[in-house]
């Protein structure tokens, strides 16, 4: 997958770079979703949440045409997001033995 970076429409702050933008979207436990809301019915946007290799959490919110990713907005987690996460991750892995 490539990243369009080509003019952000967002500053990344010092608590996230592009990497862990990036590899937000590789982490294997990465929940995607597609906003039911009128609001973006004109230009499809999703939400990725997911991990960087050094466990920076990643909310971000992008459009793509199937071969190119551009990013909208993207955020550390907040206290919600890394729960829905750790919920998530949890239940896909099932329960310790």
């Amino acid at each position: 997958m490539e990243f369009d970076w080509n003019n952000p429409p967002f500053n990344a702050s010092n608590a996230l770079n592009l990497k862990d933008i990036e590899e937000s979207f590789e982490d294997p436990f990465a929940i995607r979703l597609l906003p039911d809301s009128a609001r973006f019915s004109a230009q499809a946007r999703f939400i990725n949440i997911g991990m960087s290799s050094r466990g920076a959490g990643v909310f971000s919110v992008y459009r793509t045409n199937g071969k190119i990713l551009r990013i909208i907005h993207a955020r550390p987690f907040e206290s919600e997001e890394r729960f829905f996460y750790r919920r998530k991750v949890t239940q896909s892995l099932g329960p310790e033995s």
